[in-house]
């Protein structure tokens, strides 16, 4: 008698972890189909995103052109200086003008913010075909978040990196992202999500740390142009 309850007991609890992942994958394919199917996510490949980037009482025009999982350039001006940070693969760059501490000529990319371009090849999120890009999610729970029920998902990558995201309970969009990169905790905010060639993006968003905060809103946001992949090389002397 012992034994069969022994049984059924690993049994239920076996019952009860395929549900839990089931439950996790249900999510998932919610928020996949909101963003518009993943073959209409598939289908673009190129992003370019003319943006005001809001810190410091400044507003700075700032232009990202990605080649979706492979190269992305953001280039900001500010006070008559132009910025760069450009990942092209696995190797990144930047100028900084001298009056924003660099030397104005081509530099590597610091670890920390290496990583955190790497992100943004990968525009749809870590959430979208999450098994074969080798990461594992697990549902936390039903929270509250800015008085809306959100989904509170811990993914984490095949590097190890663990971000907390947190989908709307109702449109299964995500309305906030939490990771910590370098030992530092940041929290990214999505909203004013607009459709672009059928496929549902954030055209605001509120970036914060313990450092610093800053709202990236675009004006302008184009899919599949043709892109000239000699933008991501750094200049030779």
């Amino acid at each position: 008698m012992r034994t069969n309850r022994f049984l059924l007991t690993i049994a239920a609890g076996f019952m009860t972890m395929a549900a839990y992942a089931q439950t996790v994958d249900e999510i998932v394919d919610k928020h996949v189909a909101a963003l518009g199917g993943i073959d209409k996510i598939k289908a673009i490949t190129t992003i370019v995103a003319d943006r005001s980037l809001a810190v410091n009482g400044m507003d700075i025009p700032t232009k990202t052109v990605l080649v979706v999982g492979k190269s992305v350039r953001n280039e900001s001006t500010a006070m008559g200086n132009t910025m760069l940070q450009v990942l092209d693969g696995d190797k990144g760059w930047m100028v900084r003008p001298v009056q924003f501490g660099g030397t104005g000529e081509p530099e590597d990319l610091p670890v920390d913010q290496l990583k955190q371009l790497a992100g943004s090849l990968d525009p749809f999120g870590g959430l979208v075909n999450y098994k074969e890009k080798g990461s594992a999610v697990e549902l936390v729970g039903k929270e509250k978040v800015d008085k809306k029920d959100v989904f509170h998902l811990k993914l984490t990558s095949k590097e190890g990196l663990v971000v907390d995201q947190f989908v709307d309970a109702n449109t299964y969009l995500i309305n906030k992202t939490k990771v910590a990169i370098a030992g530092q905790e940041g929290q990214i905010d999505f909203s004013d999500y607009k459709e672009v060639e059928g496929v549902k993006m954030p055209y605001t968003m509120d970036i914060a740390n313990s450092q610093m905060s800053m709202s990236f809103i675009t004006n302008k946001l184009t899919v599949n142009s043709q892109v000239d992949e000699a933008i991501f090389k750094r200049p030779v002397k």
